[in-house]
């Protein structure tokens, strides 16, 4: 059963259950205002991951930063940067690069769009499977910026002139903001619309 079933509502901010009132209501404890239901989730959050999915693009065929080294500079994707690690020798970093790189928003992406789409058409899924999706969907999400910690420390560390320098490119710009997005779309997306749509019993139990 919901709190929503037996008259009542919970605080975005405080977490307070309160009494659930006609007209305007806000928290009995911090004063916050009370929604029922995120105002908006489900077109805000489309709105979010559509403008990731656009970015995401250019995040992977921009050069994501350039090695300028005796004066000749190579610019690299994340793609390309992942093949020259796994050219060296370095499995694993290029393991850790391409899962937190292209698998992790990928699947940030496809997740969010499949709990959007299973919530708005209300497809035979399980609640629990929704809700286990949404929760790894969200603490996953901060190892995508992997990649731009790492740019950043180097840009910040390898600077010796004409000798070795690291510039980040338009397509580390890109990715961060496809991050940053995603991010944002989990957040914006309530949980609770998936309880909602779900229609068996023994979901809510």
């Amino acid at each position: 059963m919901r709190a929503i079933d037996v008259g009542l509502v919970i605080c975005h901010e405080c977490y307070q259950l309160n009494a659930q009132q006609d007209g305007q209501q806000f928290c009995s404890r911090c004063g916050c205002h009370l929604h029922a239901r995120r105002p908006n989730s489900l077109a805000r959050t489309w709105a979010l991951l559509l403008a990731a999915a656009l970015l995401y693009i250019p995040a992977n065929l921009l050069p994501i930063m350039t090695v300028n080294s005796l004066g000749r500079g190579q610019s690299d994707t994340i793609m390309s940067g992942v093949v020259t690690l796994v050219n060296f020798g370095m499995l694993p970093i290029a393991a850790v690069v391409f899962i937190a790189s292209i698998l992790v928003p990928t699947f940030k992406l496809v997740g969010i769009a499949l709990l959007l789409y299973s919530v708005q058409r209300h497809q035979p899924m399980s609640a629990r499977q929704r809700i286990l999706m949404y929760r790894f969907i969200e603490w996953i999400g901060r190892w995508s910026m992997l990649d731009i910690f790492v740019i950043a420390i180097l840009v910040a560390v390898v600077r010796f002139g004409n000798l070795a320098s690291i510039e980040p490119g338009w397509g580390a710009a890109a990715f961060a903001s496809v991050v940053i997005l995603t991010m944002l779309a989990a957040l914006t997306f309530d949980p609770r619309l998936i309880w909602d749509n779900t229609e068996s019993d023994d979901d809510h139990e």
